[in-house]
């Protein structure tokens, strides 16, 4: 129905905004980044774990073939996380995010080999769109600088999460969304212990209430929101829509860290919102076509 529709979009557009504010904490946040995420899975856990008693969410696996794809996404996760703060820690919140956002190609390529999708070829276009949007917005940078690491990590970042994403497809129909994410930072938080006794935790008395608007606001609401989407979009599609990120990221970080974005930026950010509005508009038309619905 197309009121449905609106407020699923309506939801995946919020948690867009939410999820973008990562950059910006991301970059602030003057703490180790394995420490950094240790912190914002644990708390971010917990917050979830109240949530779902609330909600009075079962908290129980439904099979025991469920745990294996549990741990692999949440790892992928975890690794999403860490080499974008790297990305953002080495050069800026325009260049971590805009690197990060080459992931709805790769996730409209691969979409196929995990779920029985065809590829859309219309994807494909506006995947490409995006990635000339973002070329168009990466500031201009030396080679033999830092920058280029944190384009690297990007990258990396992007690979991770696109895996990690179409391993919670498979999974979004059996489990409520904040189910998922609960599960997600709950392993993490176990896997990256040992970091609190390898790495300088010192500084997290100062930079605590920074962690808890990462671990409240960005994991906890938005991850989960943008996971509650997946039951009714494909992932190709929550993620071009999800591709206004840079923008909204950019933005935050233009009042929080004075970080001014160029005329070049404008104009990539025109590409990128140009393909939201296309595949929001395309994604309602197909929902209403198909007489399931």
């Amino acid at each position: 129905m197309p009121n449905a529709h609106n407020k699923q979009l309506a939801i995946l557009l919020l948690a867009t905004v939410i999820i973008s504010t990562s950059g910006t904490l991301g970059r602030f946040i003057d703490m180790p980044v394995p420490v950094i995420i240790w912190w914002r899975c644990a708390l971010g856990g917990i917050f979830l774990y109240v949530y779902c008693l609330y909600k009075k969410i079962p908290l129980g696996l439904k099979s025991k073939q469920h745990r294996l794809p549990f741990l692999i996404s949440a790892v992928f996760l975890g690794a999403h996380w860490i080499t974008y703060f790297y990305a953002l820690k080495f050069s800026n919140v325009a260049i971590g995010v805009l690197s990060l956002f080459t992931f709805p190609v790769m996730t409209a390529l691969m979409e196929p080999l995990f779920i029985k999708v065809k590829l859309d070829p219309v994807h494909l276009v506006l995947g490409g769109i995006v990635l000339c949007g973002i070329y168009i917005l990466v500031p201009d940078f030396d080679l033999d600088n830092d920058q280029v690491l944190g384009v690297l990590f990007g990258i990396f970042s992007a690979f991770c999460y696109s895996i990690r994403i179409l391993i919670l497809k498979q999974q979004s129909p059996n489990y409520n969304g904040t189910f998922l994410m609960f599960y997600q930072v709950l392993i993490l938080s176990i896997l990256l212990l040992p970091v609190m006794f390898l790495m300088d935790s010192s500084a997290i008395k100062t930079q605590f209430p920074y962690v808890l608007i990462l671990a409240l606001l960005t994991t906890a609401i938005g991850h989960t929101l943008f996971i509650s989407t997946l039951r009714y979009f494909k992932v190709s599609t929550a993620t071009i829509i999800g591709s206004a990120q840079p923008i909204y990221g950019i933005i935050i970080a233009y009042f929080f860290l004075n970080e001014i974005p160029s005329k070049k930026t404008l104009l990539g950010g025109i590409l990128i919102i140009s393909t939201v509005i296309i595949e929001s508009i395309r994604s309602k038309r197909v929902r209403l076509t198909k007489p399931s619905d």
